[in-house]
């Protein structure tokens, strides 16, 4: 009976510390929420490929095209430069300069070749 008493003593004296705050368990909940969110964005940095937006050496371009509009966007990064274009349906025209000629070769990549001699100034295109 001493053992039941002794147990029972003990489990009193946790009760009593949960009895004093209840609240006690949200700080964990709050520490947990936190590495969680942190563990999440790195897991999207890493599987997006983030990593080379934020490296100063890296160079690479990303065409991006909205379904819904049919807009399409050209990112482009050398170095330390961003740059966004975007491209619109409209079509140009008006006198110019003829600056080379590009073929499409059968595996379906295109070679620009420059045309050979002095490089005149182009007109602007209206």
């Amino acid at each position: 009976m001493r053992a039941f008493v002794r147990r029972r003593r003990g489990l009193d004296s946790l009760a009593s510390v949960h009895r004093e705050d209840p609240l006690s368990g949200v700080a964990n909940l709050f520490d947990a929420s936190i590495v969680f969110a942190v563990g999440l964005m790195v897991a999207l940095v890493q599987a997006f490929s983030l990593a080379q937006f934020l490296d100063p050496n890296s160079q690479f371009t990303i065409m991006k095209k909205d379904a819904r509009t049919g807009q399409v966007e050209v990112i482009e990064k050398d170095h330390r430069d961003i740059k966004v274009k975007k491209m619109t349906p409209e079509k140009k025209g008006g006198p110019g300069l003829r600056l080379g000629v590009a073929y499409q070769l059968p595996d379906g990549s295109i070679v620009y070749v420059p045309e050979g001699g002095d490089v005149a100034k182009p007109s602007p295109v209206r």
